[in-house]
C-alpha cells in the first residue's frame, strides 16, 4: 500500500517559539522527517495543496468542488444542481473585528452558528440579492452562492478560508476597479446582516455576530478529473468533492492509522487528510497545537507512530506526507529502506523550524 498523508500546518509558524517547541516529543515524527527525502515549494493553502494531489491548477473551483462533497445524494429534488453549466461561490459566514489596528477575520471556528440561524440568513440574502444568485447553506457554516452572471468568476481572486482564518485581511481585500460589483455586493451584505435580528439576538447573548461573508473559489465543475488514489479518507468536503469527481471510492476518517492499514488492499493507493493542527495555529493556540501533535490522544499516537512501524514491517511501500505550512509547502518521501539510514538523525521540530524559517528568508 501506498499513502499520501496531508497534515496542514504541521509545523508551528512561529520558529522561535521555545514555549511551543521546547520539550515537544514526536519521536515517531522526527525519523520520518529526518529519513525522508523533502522538498519545498512556495506556501499554498490546505485547498491548493487537495486540489494539487487531484491534478487540479491553481484557482481550480473549490466552491464547485467542495460543495459536491456537501452533497450526500446528488440525484435527491433538493439536491443543489452542480455541473458545468452552473456556477459556484463559496459565500462563507464570518465574523470581521479591529484588532490593535488590524481587521481580524474569524471563521466558524470561533464561533458557533446554529442551523436556525444560518437558514434565516441564507433567506434574507436570496431575498435581497436575488438578481445576483440563489445561495445555498449546505452546513450552518459553510454557505455557498450560485451566481446568475457567470462573467462575475473572473471578479473573485481572494484566497480559501483556511488562508485567511485568524488573520489581518486588509491587504487581501479586494481592491481593483475590475472588483467593484462584488464588493458592492460585499458592502451590501455586511450592512444587511449587521442589522438582522439574528444579529442582535447573538449580541444580546454575548455571542460574536456574523457580520460578514468570504466570497471564494468561484468557478465551475470540470465534467471529469482523473486520479490514482483507490481510497479518500478524510471528514472534509472539498476531498470528498474532489474523490467524488475522479470516481474514487470516499471513506471517514478512522481515528488512527491501525483501522486503515488493516482495510486497505496490499497493492492500493490511499489520501488521508490530517485537519487536527489547522485551526490550533490559525488562532495561535499553542496548547492545542501541543497536544494535538503529542499529547497522549495526539496525532503521533495515533498516526504517526504506527505509520512507520507499518512502513518498517512493509505493510506500507511508501509513504509520502504533504504538509502546506506558513514556511512551504514542504514534502517527505519515506521509504522503508530510507529508515535504516541511522546517520540521519532525527531534529527535533523546533530546528526543523528555524532551518525552514532560514530556508525561506
Amino acid at each position: 500500500m501506498q499513502l499520501t498523508l496531508l497534515a496542514p500546518e504541521l509545523v508551528w509558524p512561529e520558529p522561535n517559539d521555545r514555549n511551543t517547541f521546547d520539550d515537544l516529543t514526536c519521536p515517531s515524527l522526527d525519523v520520518l522527517l529526518a529519513r525522508g527525502a523533502c522538498t519545498m515549494d512556495p506556501p499554498k493553502s490546505l485547498e491548493a495543496a487537495l486540489t494539487d494531489l487531484f491534478g487540479q491548477p491553481a484557482g481550480a473551483p473549490y466552491a464547485a468542488f467542495r460543495l459536491l462533497g456537501e452533497t450526500r445524494a446528488p440525484d435527491a429534488t433538493d439536491a443543489p444542481a452542480i455541473s458545468a453549466e452552473t456556477c459556484w461561490l463559496c459565500s462563507d459566514p464570518v465574523h470581521l473585528r479591529f484588532h490593535q489596528e488590524s481587521l481580524i477575520l474569524a471563521d466558524s471556528g470561533g464561533f458557533d452558528i446554529a442551523a436556525g440561524e444560518a437558514q434565516t440568513l441564507i433567506h434574507e440574502l436570496n431575498r435581497h440579492f436575488s438578481a445576483i444568485g440563489r445561495f445555498h447553506a449546505a452546513s450552518a457554516d459553510r454557505w455557498y452562492l450560485r451566481l446568475a452572471d457567470p462573467a462575475m468568476v473572473g471578479q473573485i481572486e481572494t484566497p480559501p478560508l483556511s488562508a485567511v482564518a485568524g488573520r489581518s485581511i486588509e491587504r487581501l481585500l479586494l481592491a481593483s476597479a475590475q472588483s467593484n460589483g462584488l464588493r458592492q455586493l460585499l458592502t451590501e451584505a455586511q450592512m444587511l446582516l449587521h442589522a438582522h435580528a439574528v444579529n442582535q439576538q447573538r449580541e444580546g447573548q454575548g455571542k460574536l455576530p456574523i457580520n460578514s461573508l468570504w466570497l471564494w473559489g468561484a468557478g465551475s465543475i470540470p465534467a471529469r478529473i482523473e486520479s490514482d488514489y483507490d481510497g479518500v479518507w478524510s471528514t472534509n468536503p472539498l476531498a470528498l468533492g474532489l474523490a467524488r469527481a475522479a470516481g474514487v471510492p470516499a471513506h471517514p476518517l478512522p481515528t488512527e492509522a491501525a483501522t486503515l492499514i488493516g482495510h486497505a488492499a496490499p497493492d492500493t493507493r490511499h489520501l488521508v487528510v490530517l485537519e487536527d493542527l489547522l485551526a490550533a495555529v490559525q488562532y495561535e493556540n499553542s496548547e492545542a497545537y501541543r497536544a494535538a501533535l503529542c499529547g497522549p490522544n495526539g496525532l503521533e499516537t495515533r498516526w504517526f507512530a504506527p505509520l512507520r512501524r507499518a512502513l518498517m514491517a512493509g505493510q506500507i511501500t511508501g509513504l509520502r506526507l504533504e504538509a502546506p505550512t506558513a514556511y512551504a509547502a514542504l514534502r517527505w518521501e519515506c521509504r522503508r529502506h530510507d529508515q535504516w539510514k541511522l546517520w540521519r538523525r532525527p531534529q527535533p521540530l523546533g530546528q526543523l523550524a528555524r532551518r525552514l524559517a532560514g530556508a525561506a528568508a
